[in-house]
């Protein structure tokens, strides 16, 4: 891969922005565009709903404000970010055009089980039909240490090569990475300036 491909990277950071569980908070999503050779090249950010359904849309938007036709690949770091908003990683692909990797970081029995203990009804049927609907999970090895990838719009070795291409060292690919922290950091600004009022 060349040193100046570029892949977005998408993230989250949430608060809970009240004690009362009948009140959601809202999650920072940051995207940014890195370069194979760990430049980045790029920030934008969007908001979703903690246990809510609006994180594809986000992303979506966020590759629009983007607007970066040179980017050829899109990691996420999660498949249900901001407390089970699950994503719909084929509406990504189809928006975006380009091939989507979900890249996650822990061993899991699935969260089937998780969302029935969160949700019921038409809220639950909704999560577990978009979740059953994503692609198989594959674990890659990366650097001594294990990732678990799904793919749209390219074969499974296709997207381990480009898990691997953006991760120079550790196990977390490098636009997911640097858009964690974005998200974290804008997460905080935000925290302070409520706080500082």
């Amino acid at each position: 891969m060349k040193a100046g491909t570029r892949a977005l990277g998408v993230a989250e950071s949430f608060r809970v922005e009240s004690n009362a569980p009948s009140e959601r908070g809202r999650s920072t999503v940051a995207g940014t565009v890195v370069r194979a050779d760990r430049v980045l090249d790029g920030v934008g950010y969007r908001r979703c709903t903690v246990g809510d359904t609006d994180a594809t849309e986000a992303i979506c938007r966020l590759v629009d404000d983007l607007g970066r036709p040179d980017v050829r690949y899109v990691l996420i770091g999660a498949v249900a970010p901001a407390w089970y908003n699950v994503l719909d990683l084929s509406a990504v692909y189809e928006h975006a055009q380009r091939p989507v990797l979900a890249v996650t970081f822990e061993e899991s029995e699935g969260l089937e089980a998780g969302l029935e203990d969160a949700f019921s009804g038409a809220a639950l049927e909704e999560r577990l039909e978009r979740y059953r609907r994503l692609p198989e999970r594959r674990a890659v090895s990366v650097n001594d240490e294990t990732v678990y990838v799904r793919s749209v719009g390219l074969e499974s070795s296709e997207g381990a090569d480009v898990v691997r291409n953006f991760t120079p060292e550790g196990g977390r690919p490098e636009p997911i990475r640097v858009a964690r922290q974005a998200a974290r950091a804008a997460d905080a600004y935000a925290d302070s300036l409520v706080h500082s009022g």
